[in-house]
């Protein structure tokens, strides 16, 4: 009966509302609108100030059109709402899991730059001793060297 009252243009309004988001929703309404629903919404949607103006069939009599419509509406209505919430679920939990491997990924990265530090400090002590090591083995071949002088003219000598 709160229909019957609106203004015309309101009345087209919700006219077009109903048209977009069955179009747009056709796919999820489905299973949740019958056939009879959807004839009497398309009845609805292509002449809404003319739809409570028509002269009741013998089935419709008993019961106003704009409950129908209403019915429809509201049927819609929890529909939406039961697909919002079950998105924002989804949404919670890939926005945690994505969290979860942020965190997991930074503790990665943390421990390689940490492991590069460690190797980098490993590659400097080995270059050193290797330096150190090519010194020392100059100074062995001197050293050898000398001794082999010496041992020569030892012999000489002797």
């Amino acid at each position: 009966s709160s229909l019957l009252q609106m203004p015309r243009s309101h009345m087209l309004g919700v006219a077009a509302t109903l048209q977009h988001e069955m179009s747009k929703h056709a796919s999820l309404l489905e299973g949740v609108l019958t056939r009879s629903e959807r004839r009497v919404a398309a009845s609805f949607v292509q002449a809404p100030t003319d739809y409570f103006d028509a002269a009741p069939t013998f089935k419709q009599s008993y019961a106003p059109q704009s409950g129908e419509i209403f019915g429809i509406l509201r049927q819609m209505k929890e529909t939406f709402e039961s697909n919002l919430s079950a998105a924002q679920k989804e949404e919670m939990a890939n926005q945690k899991a994505y969290e979860d491997l942020k965190a997991a990924k930074e503790e990665e990265i943390t421990a390689g730059q940490a492991q590069i530090q460690t190797k980098t400090g490993e590659l400097a002590d080995t270059d050193e001793n290797n330096a150190q090591s090519k010194v020392d083995r100059e100074d062995t071949k001197a050293s050898l060297s000398a001794d082999e002088q010496f041992l020569m003219m030892l012999k000489e000598k002797c």
